[in-house]
């Protein structure tokens, strides 16, 4: 592994030869080192990723890893992800050959996790994710087992899912006197729209004529700017028809803002806004707390309750009826009573 002195910068780079994933021999430069250890780490980490071997170290697996679902993912679920390896995965493991990593070296990792004190739900988030890059070693990098099946798992997935009834969105929503966090609060809830398509809004996205809003976008509020994406599933893109109501509520808020053109967001505010009213009004309301995108579950279970198929709420809230059945379907009502009567009704 040569590495070189730049004299003028008084840094180290390395310059060396690999095959690309096309076959193609390539050379590859990097500068900019202050010590010639780290030139010659780095070198030693390209090429192994490079090579894909399952002898690889685990922060070379990581490095492949993040750059390979930073392209299918949100951001925003890739930045997730990072924090939870850097702080809690690569600290025990990232120096250790991928294939030397034992069901007892998980064990013992798992321990040291459990003993700190973290929910059931972190804990189950931390080792799915030591699940997946070990699995995906073993689809792309011939990893010959995945450690984690024998060692087994710790944590418990569990998806908290509170809603508000109707009778409590209305106790609710007659304490909130901000017109934008009303406005917006009305949406999510009878729109049943994710807080990122929410604030992605534009007045073009409106027809109030025949009482659709348009989603076909989405944004990831941050301190560097907006980014916008598409929305975060396939089925996101959709038209969804609203009450009549929520329409001409929506007409007069935007009638009221100056110089609205079509391209312009209607909301500008971050979470902090609609979360701060829903801490407050709930309070005074006095009904439960509940998180913003316990609205979007309000209002599914509102449809459920209303008698619609899992087939419509997808369509509605631009997901799959495999998604709304497998996550809202113990709130469908049972109907086996109902189908034995009618059994019932057919035997002679």
């Amino acid at each position: 592994m040569p590495v070189y002195k730049d004299t003028k910068t008084n840094t180290f780079y390395c310059k060396f030869y690999y095959t690309d994933y096309t076959g193609q021999r390539k050379q590859k430069l990097k500068r900019g080192f202050k010590l010639q250890r780290d030139a010659k780490e780095w070198e030693r980490q390209f090429l192994e990723r490079q090579q894909g071997t399952p002898s690889m170290s685990f922060q070379s697996l990581y490095n492949v890893y993040i750059d390979d679902i930073s392209h299918r993912l949100r951001q925003s679920s890739v930045d997730g992800k990072i924090n939870v390896f850097k702080n809690r995965i690569l600290p025990y493991f990232k120096d250790k050959p991928v294939n030397e990593i034992t069901p007892a070296d998980i064990r013992a990792w798992q321990n040291d996790l459990i003993s700190s004190g973290y929910s059931d739900a972190y804990l189950s988030r931390i080792d799915n994710m030591m699940v997946t890059i070990l699995n995906y070693a073993m689809n792309y990098y011939n990893l010959p087992s995945n450690p984690c099946d024998r060692a087994g798992h710790i944590g418990k997935r569990t998806r908290s899912m509170n809603f508000w009834t109707i009778d409590q969105y209305n106790k609710f929503i007659a304490c909130v006197t901000d017109p934008s966090a009303h406005m917006a609060i009305e949406l999510l809830f009878y729109g049943g729209m994710r807080f990122g398509e929410l604030i992605a809004l534009t007045y073009a996205d409106f027809d109030f004529e025949h009482c659709t809003i348009k989603i076909n976008k989405s944004v990831q509020r941050k301190a560097s700017g907006d980014v916008v994406t598409p929305p975060k599933t396939n089925n996101g893109i959709r038209v969804i028809t609203m009450p009549k109501a929520i329409m001409n509520d929506l007409k007069e808020y935007t009638g009221r803002i100056y110089g609205i053109q079509a391209d312009n967001n209607i909301f500008t505010f971050t979470k902090s806004l609609i979360r701060g009213t829903m801490q407050r009004c709930s309070k005074a309301a006095d009904v439960p707390f509940i998180r913003i995108h316990d609205l979007r579950h309000s209002h599914v279970s509102l449809l459920i309750e209303m008698g619609f198929t899992a087939q419509l709420i997808a369509e509605r809230i631009g997901d799959t009826p495999q998604m709304v059945l497998s996550t809202y379907g113990h709130l469908y009502p049972s109907r086996h009573q109902e189908v034995a009567d009618k059994l019932d009704s057919i035997i002679k």
